[in-house]
């Protein structure tokens, strides 16, 4: 069933970068394996141990649109103007750039008007078989906290970082009751999938 997934790879601690967004070893392994994930991501190519690519290829064929923060947006340049997933990416902003210089070009729209906004509109473009991926951070947090998420994919790596960004965000309070969750293990990472428990 299509949903919106929640998804980054953390510390064990639940950090997704250190407080000046550098992610370690995080990302590692999708760079540290033989087998090359086929889904997806256009804009990089990944070789991931066998078990995170077979997982990956799985969930990133399902996703039809993605919606991240202006940070990540930042950070990264837009991927130059290449979503990682899906065909379309929102940008939750409070300003829409006027420099990019894929702007125009490359399928991302800049939504001013929140979270429950952005993600409307990639439900529209995804379609009714296809996921929504939203980046953790504040504006997976804000998702998160609006129950607007409907399952948590953790990329769980084996290192502490003692500070930095959450994964749920900063402003995120109260509790939220996941089911059990879906573990995959894999090499210098373990994949968890929950479900949202809805009341």
């Amino acid at each position: 069933m299509a949903g919106v997934i929640m998804a980054d790879a953390v510390s064990l601690d639940g950090f997704l970068a250190t407080e000046d967004d550098q992610v370690g070893p995080l990302h590692d392994f999708y760079f540290n394996g033989d087998t090359r994930i086929t889904a997806g991501n256009r804009h990089m190519s990944f070789k991931a141990p066998a078990a995170s690519a077979r997982y990956l290829d799985e969930q990133w064929s399902r996703i039809g649109a993605m919606v991240i923060g202006r940070r990540l947006f930042d950070l990264t340049d837009g991927w130059d103007g290449v979503p990682v997933a899906g065909d379309r990416v929102f940008v939750v902003t409070h300003s829409v750039p006027t420099d990019w210089k894929y702007m125009g070009t490359a399928p991302f729209t800049f939504v001013t008007d929140g979270v429950a906004s952005a993600i409307a509109q990639a439900k529209a473009v995804a379609g009714p078989d296809r996921d929504v991926a939203v980046n953790g951070g504040d504006v997976g947090g804000q998702a998160f906290a609006a129950g607007l998420v409907d399952e948590v994919d953790v990329a769980l790596v084996p290192v502490v970082f003692g500070s930095g960004k959450r994964f749920f965000g900063d402003r995120f309070e109260g509790q939220v009751l996941l089911e059990d969750p879906v573990v995959v293990p894999s090499e210098r990472v373990t994949h968890l999938r929950y479900r949202v428990r809805k009341s």
